[in-house]
């Protein structure tokens, strides 16, 4: 699939790491570096956008190292931006650790993937058939 994309970053265009990823690394654009405080958020810019095919979305996921390793996460995980979106791609970042944490511009923030989406219609009805599980949820089948 070819999607287009303006990039107004000073970064090369997201890639595939390896040929089986199934995200693309989004860098910081920034101009210097922002630092992050514990338990603060802040919008991050990226430079790039995009114009995805009607029925896509591109979804905005955590990076599993700088999570493990700093505690830097997505506030909005994942962060949705839909076909219809042409603004700049930015992306919430917030730091759950006990320290603070330095965002350097190029900086891989968050990972991107591209993924196809269904559009619903709602079919009002009285009562939903019946299952093995019913109504069970939040840690109903206890612990084993």
């Amino acid at each position: 699939m070819r999607i287009r994309i303006v990039n107004q970053s000073k970064h090369p265009l997201p890639a595939y790491a390896t040929a089986l990823a199934a995200g693309m690394d989004l860098r910081a654009n920034i101009e210097e570096p922002l630092m992050l405080k514990p338990l603060e958020r802040i919008l991050v810019p990226t430079g790039l956008y995009l114009q995805l095919p009607e029925g896509y979305e591109a979804q905005l996921r955590p990076r599993s190292g700088l999570a493990l390793r700093h505690g830097i996460t997505l506030l909005n995980s994942p962060g949705t931006i839909d076909a219809d979106y042409r603004g700049e791609i930015g992306v919430i970042l917030v730091n759950l650790s006990n320290e603070p944490f330095t965002i350097q511009d190029g900086e891989r923030i968050c990972q991107m993937v591209v993924a196809q989406h269904s559009r619903i219609e709602w079919e009002p009805v009285a009562s939903l058939s019946e299952t093995g599980r019913g109504d069970g949820g939040f840690g109903h089948t206890g612990k084993k």
